[in-house]
């Protein structure tokens, strides 16, 4: 099982708590973690990617294992401490403003 931390406002969207797990097949991405989390929390849907170019939407980033994945391309096979659920997969909101 893959775990998958989320930023506060898509817990609330998907009434959910601060962390989901998710059964992903190998290879763990971070597209097949994204896609089985939309699979299972359809409310979430265009919320962390647009829905036409999957790419991240602005103000979302991806960690895991203590790295910035957010610039790495979606089909890159995440660390293998993600994809034997002893890490997680965290999705952060990030702040912006004056």
């Amino acid at each position: 099982m893959i775990r998958v931390v989320l930023p506060y406002h898509l817990r609330t969207i998907a009434n959910v708590g601060a962390e989901v797990e998710l059964d992903v097949k190998a290879p763990v991405t971070t597209a097949s973690i994204l896609d089985a989390l939309e699979a299972r929390y359809p409310m979430l849907r265009g919320t962390i990617r647009d829905h036409v170019t999957k790419q991240r939407r602005p103000f979302l980033r991806y960690f895991a294992c203590e790295q910035d994945l957010s610039l790495e391309h979606p089909d890159t096979p995440l660390p293998d401490d993600v994809a034997r659920g002893k890490d997680p997969f965290i999705i952060l909101g990030s702040i912006a403003g004056g």
